[in-house]
């Protein structure tokens, strides 16, 4: 089946065809393609900083596997190069986060510990598009999935919700993965929230709870996924009365942030779970972020179908396309 190789790649189409609409109305989408099931992937089939981003961290992740079982420092200080040499590279040039661009230049300066270059009160979504490797990775298990989603966020966005929302989206696609069934899978993801809000791990983040400004890391914890909560009570209102042709960030948010990303990026899968390439479209075609939705949504339609879903002249290419293919071998 290939469902790390499907979500891997699949997310690397989502963001190329979302990249050439973002930061565009639905209005004008429309003059250039008015019908949104025929949206093209554009020629050369680029990608932005979601997929060199998830391909950092594959590669840090990889490293930080290749020498023994997960942990936080075992798993840092790989992904921190990997970030790092992302933000030296001169192919960082496709309209980059801020927040990803300060952080990295903070995670730059060696005797900095990354609690302190961490932007604490950023949840932008810069870090829930990237984290779908964790999600693949099925030798983890429970907290090294939670532990290492949340942590890999917090090197760049430390708020209490881009963690949260980090963590559910690579609890999404390991459940795809897994073979959940979509209709199932809202239902799932806030049983998960429901169990993890008032947990904070602190052998994963370690002191990052300091920079907070809750009354305790607890505190902090739950209002993070009080907001991942409100969003899926948002994904709950739009699926019970489904709308394909509607502008998906009308119903979820634009994804700017980061559970508003994770929440619209699913939405667009579960309207249209059997037709993956159709659910790419609808996510790129929209107001919002279009890239970073569409890269959500690739990373879930692939994750459920495998990479037999996606259209092999798509694939053919995709920038990146060995790359993507060799993780997906690699934990598939």
């Amino acid at each position: 089946m290939g469902k790390a190789t499907g979500a891997l790649l699949g997310l690397a189409i989502g963001d190329a065809l979302g990249k050439h609409t973002e930061f565009q109305e639905v209005e004008e989408i429309a003059w250039n393609c008015p019908d949104w099931r025929q949206l093209p992937l554009p020629r050369p089939a680029l990608v932005t900083d979601d997929t060199q981003m998830t391909l950092a961290l594959a590669r840090g992740l990889r490293t930080a596997l290749e020498r023994g079982p997960l942990t936080p420092l075992r798993l840092e200080r790989p992904v921190r190069e990997e970030f790092v040499e992302w933000w030296r590279s001169p192919e960082n040039n496709r309209a980059p986060g801020m927040t990803c661009m300060r952080s990295c230049w903070r995670l730059s300066v060696p005797e900095k510990r990354w609690q302190d270059a961490s932007d604490a009160n950023s949840k932008g979504c810069g870090a829930n598009m990237r984290v779908a490797p964790i999600g693949l990775v099925r030798d983890l298990d429970a907290r090294q999935l939670s532990g290492a989603a949340q942590l890999q966020s917090a090197l760049t966005h430390g708020h209490p919700t881009a963690l949260a929302a980090s963590d559910l989206t690579a609890y999404a696609v390991r459940r795809l993965a897994e073979g959940v069934a979509p209709a199932a899978l809202p239902a799932v993801l806030r049983s998960y929230a429901l169990a993890s809000r008032h947990r904070y791990d602190e052998f994963w983040l370690g002191d990052l709870a300091a920079h907070w400004q809750d009354p305790s890391p607890q505190a902090a914890v739950e209002r993070g996924w009080a907001e991942c909560l409100g969003v899926l009570d948002r994904l709950d209102a739009a699926l019970a009365a489904p709308d394909v042709e509607a502008d998906p960030c009308l119903a979820t948010g634009e994804g700017w942030i980061a559970e508003e990303a994770f929440a619209t990026g699913l939405l667009c899968f579960l309207l249209l779970p059997d037709d993956p390439v159709a659910a790419v479209r609808r996510a790129a075609y929209s107001s919002g972020d279009s890239d970073s939705l569409a890269c959500l949504t690739g990373a879930f339609a692939g994750a459920h179908h495998g990479e037999s879903v996606w259209p092999k002249e798509w694939v053919e290419r995709i920038e990146h396309r060995d790359e993507l293919l060799a993780f997906g071998a690699l934990w598939d």
